[in-house]
């Protein structure tokens, strides 16, 4: 099986512009691609999985990433699947978050030796005069044709901003720019970005006469969401301080049946052979599955050690076996109490189950907090220093977040 067909069988590929010259060019090495990273957070998500791994891919087969880091571009704002205006950064949160973006790309992508390019786009577009942008590009982009674009038409009814009208050009411009001095032939992004890709494309062809190529990969769907990356209103991190490896494997154990194999395939590295072997399965075995993804991906972002741990810890939980030292812990000394009692609002603060005093009043008024089993009855109920007898209390989220209260 050539790369492309793997990426087609593990369904990768949303939409191409080129099939038969960009199978040649990824099968044989010669693609020289580029992927963009806008700096909107210090840390890239569970989104970002599946653009790392496709680099990935490519790199193994001969290719050469180039991951653009979109310090100019995060200064507008891509609108593509937002119904509201992104909150503006300042440069300085920008540089800070390129930074950290650096530092976890690294474990993904093989930068040594020329193999691959990190390449910031605030480099190019921050220096830009916008009377001659507008003589150069401007041109080439029609109105009526950017208006039709799906980014924006979802954003027309709420009112889109002149500012985010402009980034269609500004990613345009990079592939454009990446083209001409850097020799980037082809560029890959999610299923929602088809427009803005087509657009650099073109601008490459009006302005050089010549060809490049554009290719996006298919994000999930279904009862996963149209993007991954967030669960339960909270963006699932590759930074183990925000979201530690024990909760980035529970987000992966707990995906839907009907997402397991899919996410299987897109985003590990099993053999095709023994992923198609898992087809038939159903019932525990997709418990099976959803380990099997969950320890992957574990192992792949923060290590085989931290993979393991995070097993154990589940196992600890839920197959009544495992390490519960491995359990996601936090520890509280005598001080944190009042009267010898401790409010469960407080727990689910200091433990960070809940990021405000408000979302903790709501969890346990609507049943959602549990101590050792008991479920908690108020939001006044405190739990009493004789509740640690044994050293600790296992507090209880929802159905499935767990987290252990050590007492020193």
């Amino acid at each position: 099986m050539t790369l492309f067909e793997e990426l087609k069988a593990r369904g990768l590929i949303a939409q191409v512009t080129n099939e038969a010259e960009i199978r040649d060019m990824i099968d044989n090495g010669k693609a020289t691609f580029y992927i963009g990273f806008d700096c909107t957070a210090d840390s890239l998500t569970a989104g970002h999985f599946m653009a790392l791994t496709l680099m990935k891919r490519l790199q193994m087969a001969g290719n050469k990433p180039i991951a653009l880091i979109g310090g100019g571009t995060t200064m507008i704002g891509d609108p593509s699947g937002r119904t509201d205006m992104r909150k503006m950064l300042t440069k300085e949160d920008i540089d800070h978050n390129a930074e950290c973006f650096k530092r976890q790309m690294e474990r993904f992508i093989d930068f040594s030796e020329g193999k691959a390019q990190m390449i910031n786009n605030a480099d190019w577009l921050l220096q830009l005069n916008y009377v001659d942008l507008l003589r150069e590009v401007g041109a080439c982009f029609s109105v009526n044709n950017m208006l039709r674009a799906e980014c924006y038409k979802q954003r027309m009814e709420k009112g889109l901003s002149f500012l985010e009208f402009n980034y269609m050009i500004m990613q345009s411009y990079d592939f454009y720019h990446l083209f001409k001095e850097y020799g980037c032939n082809m560029q890959f992004g999610g299923d929602d970005q088809w427009s803005n890709m087509l657009g650099g494309t073109e601008l490459i062809r009006r302005k050089l006469g010549k060809d490049a190529h554009a290719m996006t990969i298919t994000l999930l769907t279904d009862s996963q969401g149209k993007k991954m990356g967030k669960t339960a209103g909270n963006a699932v991190w590759l930074d183990a301080n925000k979201t530690s490896p024990y909760e980035f494997f529970q987000y992966w154990r707990n995906v839907d049946d009907a997402d397991v194999l899919k996410c299987i395939r897109m985003l590990t590295f099993l053999p095709m052979e023994q992923i198609n072997e898992m087809d038939s399965w159903e019932g525990s075995q997709l418990n099976t599955a959803k380990e099997i993804l969950a320890y992957e991906l574990t192992k792949m972002v923060h290590g085989e050690e931290e993979a393991e741990k995070a097993k154990q810890g589940a196992h600890a939980l839920f197959a009544g076996g495992g390490d519960m030292a491995n359990v996601p812990s936090t520890e509280i000394t005598a001080v944190d109490f009042i009267d010898d009692g401790i409010s469960a609002i407080d727990l689910l603060m200091l433990t960070g189950l809940t990021p405000s005093r408000g979302e903790a009043r709501r969890l346990i008024e609507q049943g959602g907090m549990t101590v050792d089993g008991e479920r908690v009855a108020g939001v006044t109920a405190t739990v009493s220093k004789e509740a640690f007898d044994k050293g600790y209390i296992l507090i209880k989220k929802g159905k499935k977040a767990y987290h252990k209260v050590i007492l020193k």
